[in-house]
């Protein structure tokens, strides 16, 4: 087993191309480094380093050494980050995946809080639209993906070595332009009034069209007629505010919206969807569980009240 500490001297040299020049960089004197790399020559059992008036070079089994001692001090390198960071000792860095109403509603409150609890863990974040995040994850590309499912869909399959746990369930309501004739009525609007109106969706494929149609179906209506296509909840409330059609979005981002919007709750079995936040199940660092802790509390404290269009229940 060659010593560790002679290893980053022969790469040293290597990258100096002189004992003097690596020396300096490493804290040594050029007799002491010779001592180090006569060491590790003899426990190679072959000559490394050839000196000479210009400096030194390798030998054919210098240069191999090198090439293998490279790849052991990086991953030594990066061990000792990787325990540094489990132990809360240094920065480290955390990669978030989310979907952007996620984004906007859950994850600033989040970021702050452990901006304060862990200040020096450097937080990157990634936009996926689920359920590509989860494939990211387990790649390793992400620490953390928030991701999301509808009712009446088959739930994604996890990748080996992913799991999840719900935060949040939010119904989806009915928006459409301040005033318009459904979003009058004190009780809940039924599905079959839906039936041949003009809806503003996601484009095909997206989970929440995929959960419109499956729900047309279920109830036995017509195909869901989709005017506007945009898989962003805050274009589709403003196309509805300004009256290009009807939306149906997450409770949170009706009332949040930035547009004047007439709401409404929508008849049994209504429509709802789980956001989730999804980890390697081999995830040990306490900076990621003091993040998935904020975001479990976050969840949990996410406005649940009635919009102001929307009757008391």
């Amino acid at each position: 087993m060659h010593d560790v500490t002679r290893l980053a001297a022969l790469v040293a040299v290597a990258e100096a191309g002189s004992i003097t020049r690596a020396a300096a960089r490493l804290g040594y004197t050029p007799p002491a480094l010779s001592q180090q790399i006569a060491k590790l020559e003899r426990e190679a059992g072959a000559v490394l380093v050839i000196r000479h008036r210009r400096g030194a070079t390798l030998t054919a089994a210098g240069d191999l050494l090198v090439e293998h001692a490279r790849r052991v001090l990086d991953e030594l390198e990066r061990a000792r980050h990787g325990l540094a960071a489990l132990a809360g000792l240094s920065g480290g860095h955390i990669t978030i995946g989310t979907f952007t109403t996620a984004g906007i509603h859950l994850l600033p409150p989040v970021l702050a809080a452990f901006r304060r609890a862990h200040p020096a863990v450097e937080v990157n974040v990634r936009e996926y639209e689920p359920p590509s995040g989860l494939p990211a994850l387990a790649a390793g590309e992400a620490d953390l993906v928030l991701t999301h499912t509808y009712e009446h869909q088959p739930a994604p399959a996890l990748p080996s070595g992913v799991t999840v746990e719900a935060l949040l369930v939010e119904e989806l309501v009915l928006v459409a332009a301040p005033g318009h004739a459904l979003t009058d009525p004190a009780e809940p609007l039924p599905w079959p009034e839906l039936a041949g109106r003009p809806l503003i969706s996601g484009s095909r494929g997206l989970a929440n069209r995929e959960a419109l149609e499956a729900l047309f179906r279920r109830e036995g209506l017509t195909p869901p007629v989709v005017a506007y296509e945009t898989g962003n909840y805050g274009m589709s409330c403003a196309l509805a505010s300004g009256g290009m059609g009807l939306a149906l979005v997450p409770r949170t981002v009706a009332e949040l919206a930035e547009n004047p919007l007439g709401v409404r709750r929508l008849a049994p079995p209504g429509l709802h969807r789980t956001i989730s936040l999804a980890r390697r199940s081999d995830d040990r660092s306490p900076a990621l569980a003091t993040m998935r802790s904020l975001f479990r509390s976050t969840g949990k404290a996410a406005p649940r009240r009635p919009p102001e269009e929307e009757p008391p229940r």
